[in-house]
């Protein structure tokens, strides 16, 4: 059966480290961005590229349970390892695959990173956006209290320091 599976792997986990470099190309592109000045429209290209890439990747790691649950193996980097045992028994080198793997999960690890500080730098951001509209608007004051579920509401005051 690992005669048959392997060399669609072998074929995946190709496709899939594409995948990741140009989903780690988007990210580096949007840190560069988030450093300069952020321009909305080219922040949300490459957040709709990220959704396509990951919906990518997401098809990848199906496709990867399908062949891992064949070989009775979990989805999981202990389950890939086991897999790329068998594929070694059975005689076939597993070198090429296996070094697309590693490079993958590396990428993948490094995509995450970067996603988080994106995320941070994105957030921060837009908290200093609402705090300049508050400030605008006149709404200065912080009130915060808590509804019946016990969520936090945070109001504020309203007292105009500018009008035009």
């Amino acid at each position: 059966m690992i005669e048959h599976t392997f060399p669609i792997t072998e074929q995946l986990l190709a496709n899939a480290l594409q995948l990741a470099q140009r989903l780690h190309n988007q990210l580096t592109q949007e840190a560069q961005s988030l450093i300069r000045t952020p321009q909305a429209g080219f922040i949300s290209t490459i957040a709709e590229n990220k959704r396509e890439l990951v919906g990518q990747l997401d098809m990848f790691n199906k496709q990867l349970e399908h062949i891992l649950a064949a070989e009775q193996l979990p989805l999981s980097p202990d389950g890939v390892t086991a897999y790329f045992q068998r594929v070694l028994i059975a005689g076939i080198s597993p070198d090429n695959a296996q070094t697309n793997w590693e490079k993958l999960m590396s990428l993948c690890t490094d995509c995450k990173q970067l996603n988080e500080q994106n995320g941070a730098s994105i957030e921060m951001l837009a908290r200093n956006t609402k705090r300049t509209l508050h400030i605008l608007k006149g709404k200065s004051e912080n009130i915060t209290s808590y509804g019946r579920d016990g969520a936090v509401i945070s109001d504020f005051s309203n007292s105009t320091f500018v009008s035009v």
